[in-house]
């Protein structure tokens, strides 16, 4: 691997920075794989894939991370695609010390994920923040916010919406919410380990246009966190442009108060102090077991003015409809109903009219959980209702072995001997993996089609 010499040069002068160790790692060939579990949908260690049964050592600076020993298929593994943990770099992780350092996860909060394709700290979030809590996960670039989506419908939980929308549409929701996490396009250098492709993009010409890029996203959502919010702020780059001059900028141009984490010094992390005082910690991956990261958290000085949430017309689906949709859920206690398109979808009860006025401003993707269609006052359900967490537990299922499920994923034909008819749930170890329609003498498959596997199965 042959890493750009002006990017060495660069680092010169940067903390922690040492030539030889960085490029030997750089040519060493190693990979680091990890992984966070889904607290939501637990798995006995018997259950699982052996690979990641074996896993080599807890990520020290979150929860749910492990290392493993050595990379296994995922994608032919049942438990990845219904959603029981997610693949994620190790230093990302750390964003959870950053969230609960700076923020009282056990109240009710407004949390925004502005840049999250494709979900890793969207999740992350999501695992972290209190049930009460509502996520907004947005992605810019519209070609990956299906994968984002996705991500998100696996990890099964109901309070988050997904919105395509550029940084500047969530000016206008001013104060509105408690966090708010950038984690800024980059130009990339913390990742040439897992992605040398990403070699050939860099140059400093590109640095520049991502601290421009940055400085922006930064300014344009601004105005939407409210005062005394938590700004966090997140690269997979080491250069400085894009690190501790756009923490300078923040300061300089921005009422903001750096915020200091505890980090402990036998980790490896490198906390750094830049000129107008903030902090921000970086990642070597000689020092640490992960990739390049950088991370730093602001609290918002600014008075802001709190946003007047004046909805237009509600879209809510009838009576009628709720009381068919309701049948399919464990409980409809803290949830209420909205309709997206002809879609009846499941969404937190206290979070009703900030998701109703969201819909209104924003363009929203997807909300809470979609659980389906109305026909002929029956519900054709949604594939998110089968991983959703909120689902009827007395539907019908089918548990599959191994070979069923994975002909199941890439949506084949399955040969079941089964005698009920209607709409059952295909489940692997006990977790949901989507729908069937069971017709007597054949079955119906219901996994979304652009969803399904397609890698051929390992051989010896």
């Amino acid at each position: 691997m042959q890493l750009p010499p002006s990017l060495v040069h660069s680092l010169q002068s940067v903390k922690g920075f040492d030539e030889t160790a960085f490029i030997n790692i750089h040519q060493s060939g190693e990979q680091v794989t990890s992984i966070r579990f889904n607290p939501l949908k637990e798995v006995d260690d018997q259950n699982r894939n052996s690979e990641i049964v074996n896993r080599q050592s807890k990520i020290p600076w979150t929860s749910l991370g492990y290392y493993l020993h050595q990379r296994p298929s995922f994608t032919l593994d049942p438990l990845f695609h219904a959603g029981t943990y997610y693949v994620q770099e190790a230093s990302s992780m750390f964003l959870e010390q950053a969230v609960k350092q700076t923020t009282d996860i056990s109240q009710p909060l407004l949390v925004l994920d502005l840049c999250a394709a494709p979900g890793g700290k969207s999740t992350l979030l999501q695992s972290i923040i209190s049930k009460e809590s509502l996520l907004v996960s947005n992605e810019v670039i519209q070609s990956r916010v299906n994968i984002l989506k996705e991500n998100l419908i696996k990890w099964g939980s109901s309070n988050v919406i997904v919105t395509n929308n550029d940084p500047k549409d969530f000016t206008k929701l001013s104060g509105l919410f408690d966090v708010v996490v950038i984690d800024a396009p980059c130009s990339g250098s913390g990742l040439f380990r897992r992605d040398p492709e990403a070699i050939n993009e860099w140059s400093e010409a590109n640095v520049q246009l991502c601290s421009q890029r940055q400085q922006r996203i930064i300014a344009d959502a601004w105005n939407c966190l409210k005062e005394e919010g938590v700004l966090i702020y997140s690269t997979c780059s080491y250069s400085t442009e894009e690190d501790e001059e756009i923490l300078d900028w923040t300061v300089q141009r921005l009422k903001v108060e750096g915020i200091r984490l505890k980090v402990e010094e036998e980790r490896g992390i490198d906390e750094v102090q830049t000129v107008t005082g903030a902090y921000g910690y970086r990642f070597w991956p000689y020092k640490v077991k992960g990739e390049g990261f950088f991370i730093a958290a602001f609290r918002k000085k600014d008075a802001t003015a709190k946003l007047r949430m004046k909805i237009k017309k509600e879209a809510v689906p009838s009576k009628q409809d709720a009381q068919v949709a309701a049948k399919w859920l464990q409980s409809t206690d803290d949830v209420s109903f909205i309709l997206q398109g002809q879609n009846i979808a499941a969404v937190p009860a206290v979070w009703h009219h900030t998701i109703q006025y969201l819909m209104q401003e924003l363009k929203v993707r997807y909300a809470g959980t979609e659980l389906g269609t109305i026909a002929k006052n029956d519900l054709l359900p949604e594939h998110a209702l089968a991983l959703s967490t909120i689902i009827n537990q007395n539907i019908l299922s089918v548990e599959l072995n191994e070979e069923q499920a994975l002909t199941y994923l890439r949506k084949n034909e399955l040969q079941l001997d089964v005698s009920h008819k209607g709409w059952a749930l295909a489940t692997y170890k006990g977790m949901n993996l989507g729908w069937m329609k069971l017709l007597g003498n054949r079955i119906n498959n219901y996994y979304p089609k652009e969803w399904r596997i397609l890698k051929a199965a390992t051989t010896p």
